[in-house]
């Protein structure tokens, strides 16, 4: 057995809470690895932090000055020389479907370097990425990892409600980041795919804390139960709204703005039923797409919704924004507004969707200046790549 299945097998056969300590013995043994160390990245995207069951003995590493934090923005191995004995510290991706989830470091002796090894530890750290993705259904090891400090309870609610950071297929990238991150209330995002579409939401539910999360949590479950049940996305709003309607009695509502995406053709069909804004940059053109405002998830009983229609473009990138990224007041009390915006998406125009997110947020945090902000601040990034007729062709052909 060569030793790239034989540390594939030890990582697949590891107990959950054992990944790191399987990936660590099979490495040494079979790629004489120095050391093996795994880190996770933080909710705030600020720091990579070790995977350790002692963590107050760990010391985190900064996301945007490191090696580590080089090989987690670029999505590339780096290699760097190590003190001891020239050996060469590998930082490779620990990825999934375009997930950033952290960093895998692998030390080698500078002989067992070679691009061979590159390429296999490559692709352990991706598979190390899927077993991770499992494990964190039965321990809470690499969840703990992921704390620079104590999550609030609405937070630690609204985190697990996610379906993650970012996503990456043929015909689009997405990245997506919620701040205060150790301290969100209401705001979230979801999305859904299948061979011909992606299902869209961002979702703002009203109020603050555990109350702004429970609500949250029903409107994104009902939309979610309706989505799964293979119906309308008008018909989707319209079933949320009633259970909201029905636990709340328009007391309580949640801002949403629901799209589904064709895939073959970029086609798209959106319900705007509240306050997150859609903007869209084309080219070097940064622009708001408005649509017609009905009423929020919840607000009155059995509230029609009408799906609107609009077309995404290869090389599209559509910014979604809540409420507390375009109202937010700067120092001189000023709302952000929409030349702010236009320039941080410009700004970021060359980074990956991944990354657009948290940069347009140091943008509004720059602007909002020492004020703690008040309010939730999402920005969810949609790279629209399309399909050529080769892939739509062949799509068509699939059963």
């Amino acid at each position: 057995m060569s030793g790239f299945l034989a540390v594939e097998r030890a990582v697949r056969t590891a107990d959950p809470h054992a990944l790191l300590d399987a990936v660590r013995s099979a490495l040494t043994e079979h790629y004489e690895a120095l050391r093996v160390e795994l880190l996770m990245a933080d909710y705030g995207l600020t720091v990579l932090q070790p995977v350790t069951s002692l963590p107050e003995t760990t010391q985190p590493l900064p996301l945007h000055t490191s090696p580590e934090g080089r090989a987690f923005g670029s999505q590339e191995p780096y290699g760097q020389y190590a003190a001891q004995d020239g050996a060469v510290d590998l930082h490779l991706p620990v990825t999934v479907r375009g997930d950033r989830l952290g960093i895998l470091t692998v030390r080698l002796s500078r002989h067992r370097c070679t691009p061979q090894a590159v390429e296999e530890l490559t692709a352990l750290a991706e598979l190390l990425g899927h077993e991770i993705v499992v494990a964190q259904r039965d321990t809470d090891l690499y969840l703990q990892a992921r704390r620079a400090s104590r999550l609030t309870l609405a937070a630690e609610m609204q985190w697990q409600l996610l379906p993650g950071r970012s996503c990456t297929r043929k015909e689009y990238a997405i990245g997506a980041q919620l701040e205060p991150a150790y301290a969100i209330h209401g705001d979230n995002f979801d999305w859904a795919t299948t061979a011909e579409t992606l299902t869209l939401s961002i979702t703002n539910g009203m109020g603050e804390g555990i109350q702004a999360s429970l609500l949250t949590n029903l409107a994104v479950n009902a939309l979610r139960n309706a989505r799964r049940a293979g119906i309308d996305i008008a018909d989707q709003a319209a079933l949320a709204d009633q259970a909201l309607y029905a636990q709340h009695r328009g007391a309580q509502y949640v801002s949403t703005l629901l799209l589904s995406f064709e895939l073959a053709t970029g086609r798209v069909r959106v319900v705007d039923a509240g306050s997150p804004q859609l903007w869209r940059q084309r080219d070097k053109v940064v622009e708001r797409v408005p649509f017609e405002a009905q009423f929020p998830l919840g607000m009155f009983e059995e509230t029609p919704y009408v799906a609107q229609h609009f077309e995404v473009l290869p090389g599209d990138r559509l910014i979604f924004v809540s409420d507390g990224v375009y109202a937010t007041h700067g120092t001189a009390d000023e709302a952000y507004g929409e030349r702010a915006l236009a320039r941080a998406i410009h700004a970021a125009g060359l980074l990956p969707a991944a990354a657009v997110p948290r940069a347009v947020l140091r943008e509004l945090a720059e602007y909002r200046g020492a004020s703690p902000a008040d309010d939730d601040e999402l920005v969810v990034c949609v790279d629209w790549f399309g399909r050529d007729a080769a892939d739509t062709a062949e799509a068509g052909t699939k059963p």
